[in-house]
């Protein structure tokens, strides 16, 4: 089985406070490196929201630690992650996990739209990017 478009935050999911993603299995996808694309589509000003990457080997319990995290966001735009689990052999399943915060003047609660998704990356295209990492090294 092969898995190319993974959906770990539907498109235009909107949140106002801390949450998960519905467990994905990742067990049948036929490469372990993946591209993870964070899309907020709205927000408002003065709040951040922090998305990371849960692994877990049996889809109920979860890493302590995320295995992978975007760095923390506080405009609209798409943000890519390389998302590597040749490291993490255990892995099964994914989540993506959020946190949003919000400060200043107006409304206490944070608001964003957003969705994750995730693409795998083709063993080939690796291999011509660390070659043309190497080559510019």
């Amino acid at each position: 089985m092969t898995i190319t478009d993974i959906v770990l935050v539907p498109e235009k999911t909107v949140v106002t406070a801390k949450g998960d993603g519905a467990p994905v299995e990742i067990s049948g996808t036929s490469n372990r490196v993946f591209l993870v694309t964070l899309d907020i589509k709205q927000i408002i000003e003065q709040e951040s929201l922090d998305v990371s990457i849960f692994g877990s080997a049996d889809g109920a319990t979860w890493e302590p630690k995320s295995i992978a995290a975007f760095r923390q966001e506080f405009y609209a735009g798409e943000y890519p992650l390389l998302l590597d689990l040749t490291a993490h052999p255990g892995v099964k399943f994914i989540r993506a996990h959020w946190d949003v915060a919000r400060w200043g003047r107006g409304t206490e609660t944070p608001m964003f739209e957003f969705g994750v998704t995730m693409k795998e990356v083709p063993p080939e295209i690796l291999k011509e990017a660390v070659a043309e990492a190497k080559a510019r090294a």
